[in-house]
C-alpha cells in the first residue's frame, strides 16, 4: 500500500475523531464522515472553471442543495407511507392542505400545492377513488366542483401523520435548534418570493423574473 495514503487515511482518522463527542466511534462513522467530507468538497465552480461558464457560483450550489433535499424528502416520504396504501407522495401533501379547510374548488387545491393543472387532477381523482376526498358541486359556481375530506380520509391523515413526523425529523438532520429556526426563516422567505412568482409571473420568461429578484437588492 502507497504510504501517503496511509498518511492521508490515519491524518483523516485523526481529524474525525478530534470532531467526536465521544470514544464510542466505529468504522462505520468514519466511513460517513469520509463520505460527508467528499460531498463538502463538491462544488459548482469546479464547473465553472473547467467549462469557462459565466454562472451564479453561490446561487447554483443553493439551487442544488434545495434540488437534492427535495428528492431525498420524497425517497423518505414514499418509503414512511408503505403502511398507508392509500397514499403515496403527492397524496399526502393535499390531505395535508386539505384539512385546514372545510373545502376547496380543484383548481384551489392544485394551486396551493404549486402544481401543473393535469397533475392535480389527477392526484385529486385518486384520492377521491380511494375514498379520502369527496366531490360536491360549487353553489357559487356550476363550471367547479369543490372537495372536501371525508371520515376515512381523515383517519389516514391522523395515522400517516405519526410517520410523516419521524421523516421531518430526519429531513431535518443534525442541525441545531437555532440552525433550524434560521433555515426556516430563509425557506418562509424563499417560498414567500417563489408563492409571488408562481401566482402571479408563472407565465413570464425567466429573465423577466429575474428582474424582479435584481430589484430587490
Amino acid at each position: 500500500m502507497e504510504l501517503n495514503l496511509i498518511i492521508d487515511i490515519l491524518s483523516e482518522l485523526d481529524n474525525f475523531q478530534r470532531k467526536q463527542p465521544s470514544n464510542t466511534t466505529t468504522l462505520e462513522d468514519f466511513r460517513l464522515y469520509l463520505n460527508e467530507q467528499a460531498y463538502e468538497k463538491e462544488t459548482p465552480r469546479n464547473l465553472t472553471e473547467k467549462f469557462d461558464l459565466d454562472v451564479y457560483d453561490l446561487e447554483n450550489e443553493i439551487a442544488k442543495q434545495v434540488i437534492m433535499l427535495g428528492r431525498y424528502s420524497k425517497q423518505l416520504i414514499k418509503k414512511s407511507l408503505e403502511n398507508h396504501p392509500d397514499l403515496v407522495n403527492e397524496d399526502f401533501t393535499y390531505l395535508f392542505r386539505m384539512m385546514d379547510y372545510p373545502s376547496l374548488t380543484k383548481m384551489q387545491l392544485i394551486e396551493k400545492n404549486a402544481h401543473e393543472k393535469q397533475s392535480g387532477i389527477e392526484i385529486i381523482k385518486r384520492l377521491v377513488r380511494n375514498g379520502l376526498f369527496v366531490e360536491s358541486p360549487d353553489a357559487n359556481d356550476k363550471r367547479s366542483t369543490r372537495i372536501s375530506v371525508t371520515e376515512k380520509g381523515k383517519k389516514v391523515f391522523k395515522e400517516s401523520m405519526k410517520d410523516i413526523t419521524i421523516v421531518s425529523k430526519i429531513m431535518c438532520g443534525r442541525l441545531t435548534g437555532d440552525e433550524k429556526i434560521q433555515l426556516l426563516e430563509s425557506l418562509k422567505k424563499l417560498n414567500t418570493f417563489h408563492h409571488t412568482v408562481y401566482t402571479n409571473l408563472k407565465n413570464e420568461e425567466p429573465r423577466e423574473i429575474l428582474k424582479m429578484v435584481h430589484n430587490d437588492r
